[in-house]
């Protein structure tokens, strides 16, 4: 008995046993995991809080009202009383005006994808390899990106005008069959967008795809040079696949870009001369249907419908487009 007598008393004093009152001591590793867990959940309340709280307060906040808004006639001052229930949305739905300007945004979509997009490849493919002035050329593709669209639409509506600078350059080289009205002109006027948006954003696209190249293998290209494949070969069979992330981020993002396109319009062709010519779009008939009419009620419904389009198809490219590349970038299966 009295060899057993130690060792029953060495397991009674262990982490976790019952002292002589009859308590069950916790082990002290459950304790500091305990008091782990705490500090860290701590820190990520700390670190994430006020980015959340902005988030809510300038994000959700927002589309909230401008939800609640919606549903009264309100003129955009003191408490809206009228209500109006799904009307203006109704009105939103069926005014021809609101449907051109959302076929004008699907038309600068897919504009915007087919011309600026082959352009920036060939750009940056050209531009990542070595060659003089490579810098400069660089520099000089993204400096309309950063140009305020204040001072792009201004200079451009002075240039495009019927007695602008462009109309006199064609007649002064014999071109002036080639004048017209750049803007008022509604067969003109969204290819003349197109060529000013491309202009500015191909910049962006350029850069872009320039960082993407950066992370592709030389090796790859090298041993495929050695095994004899031409430049165009190269880029077809390898470099553009391996693109392929870079280019359906940018995909991303000009779409959203173009289906909230404003600025651009507004300032070249004003809140009047957009709709006849051909290029509303649903930003600038939700300023001039909205605050300039001043039905700040119909304006809130017009932005929770643009808020909803570009919602849904930003879930719909992340669903049928984005997914395999998050879920590779997660847990690695894309590799």
């Amino acid at each position: 008995m009295t060899i057993h007598e130690p060792l029953s008393a060495s397991r009674s004093s262990g982490p976790g046993s019952t002292t002589g009152g009859g308590v069950v001591t916790p082990p002290p590793v459950a304790r500091r995991r305990t008091t782990g867990s705490w500090r860290g959940r701590l820190e990520i309340a700390v670190l994430t809080g006020p980015a959340l709280a902005v988030f809510v307060l300038f994000v959700i906040f927002p589309v909230v009202a401008a939800a609640y808004y919606g549903f009264f006639r309100w003129a955009g001052y003191g408490v809206p009383t009228q209500f109006v229930g799904l009307q203006n949305y109704l009105t939103i739905l069926q005014d021809p005006t609101f449907i051109a300007a959302l076929g004008h945004n699907a038309t600068i979509v897919v504009l915007s994808l087919v011309l600026q997009g082959p352009i920036a490849i060939l750009l940056a493919l050209l531009l990542n390899r070595k060659m003089r002035g490579q810098t400069l050329i660089r520099v000089l593709i993204f400096v309309p990106y950063v140009i305020s669209e204040v001072v792009v639409g201004t200079g451009w509506s002075l240039i495009l005008q019927t007695s602008g600078a462009l109309n006199d350059l064609l007649r002064s080289a014999g071109l002036g069959f080639l004048a017209t009205d750049w803007l008022a002109d509604p067969n003109v006027a969204i290819w003349t967008l197109m060529g000013i948006i491309t202009w500015k954003y191909v910049g962006f696209a350029v850069i872009l795809f320039l960082a993407g190249l950066q992370g592709i293998p030389e090796e790859l290209t090298e041993a495929a040079s050695i095994d004899g494949a031409s430049f165009w070969q190269i880029q077809r069979r390898i470099t553009l696949p391996l693109l392929g992330p870079t280019i359906r981020i940018w995909v991303f993002l000009s779409i959203i870009g173009a289906l909230q396109l404003f600025d651009l319009v507004y300032i070249i062709w004003g809140q009047y001369v957009a709709s006849t010519a051909g290029t509303s779009t649903m930003a600038t008939y939700l300023v001039v249907n909205g605050r300039d009419a001043g039905s700040y009620g119909y304006g809130n419904a017009v932005a929770v419908v643009l808020f909803l389009v570009s919602l849904i198809v930003a879930l719909l490219y992340q669903r049928f487009v984005l997914r395999r590349d998050t879920e590779g970038a997660l847990t690695g299966k894309g590799r």
